[in-house]
């Protein structure tokens, strides 16, 4: 049962921020917006194991990052730095667990086509709204997490490429409806989308390594046999 107390925590906590808790006063809404990560960030370091490897820190830190980001998100542009920097982290961990195939090296093909759409439609409207000067830190940002979504792809690891995508889309309606147009129920989407995200990047943590181990022993098995 123990196992499960923190996912249920991370369920219950978010479900009330979304759902329950007004928008004021705004302190008390960011506080409840903030306790679903934390307790995803501790479930996070729960699930590294002993034998620590490099990936389980940098994953552990990007979501610090992220968490800074949500509350710094009231200051557009520091939230958002705050954030590119937690997908940097992402993405260097996701690279050290490269598992190189031609189709998913071939997914960068799709994630830049949209990353391009979304840009092109965010800068036409940035500028119909005289915010030029977002141009650059938003224009970063979209090709910062386009690479980490393709990192995530490239571990071949289904929570890794569940929680990249979770991501992709909570970002996805966040701007457009921030930038472009209003997106129904955009809140729900977006906070849905987003703890969930979360949630596979914490799970992620652990079974990334257990992933690796079986490829690992499979490989050494595969070599006694042919010896």
């Amino acid at each position: 049962m123990k196992k499960y107390l923190l996912p249920v925590l991370i369920l219950l906590t978010s479900a009330l921020y979304i759902f329950i808790i007004p928008s004021d006063p705004h302190a008390v809404k960011l506080l409840f917006k903030l306790i679903p990560m934390w307790l995803i960030i501790t479930y996070a370091y729960f699930q590294i194991p002993k034998l620590r490897q490099h990936h389980h820190r940098l994953l552990l830190i990007g979501l610090f990052f992220c968490m800074l980001g949500d509350g710094l998100l009231s200051w557009f542009v520091v939230g958002l730095s705050a954030f590119l920097v937690g997908h940097i982290f992402y993405m260097i961990g996701f690279f050290t667990k490269w598992r190189f195939s031609k189709l998913r090296f071939a997914s960068v093909v799709p994630i830049a086509v949209y990353a391009s759409i979304m840009g092109w439609e965010i800068v036409h409207a940035l500028i119909r709204d005289n915010n030029e000067s977002l141009i650059v830190p938003v224009l970063l940002y979209i090709s910062v997490i386009s690479l980490m979504t393709w990192s995530a792809i490239m571990t071949g690891h289904k929570w890794a490429i569940t929680g990249s995508i979770l991501f992709t889309i909570s970002d996805s309606v966040l701007s457009w409806n921030l930038f472009v147009s209003n997106v129904a129920f955009s809140g729900v989407f977006i906070m849905t989308t987003y703890y969930s995200a979360q949630f596979c990047m914490a799970y992620s943590i652990r079974t990334l390594a257990m992933h690796k181990s079986r490829k690992t022993l499979l490989g050494e098995e595969l070599e006694m046999t042919v010896l």
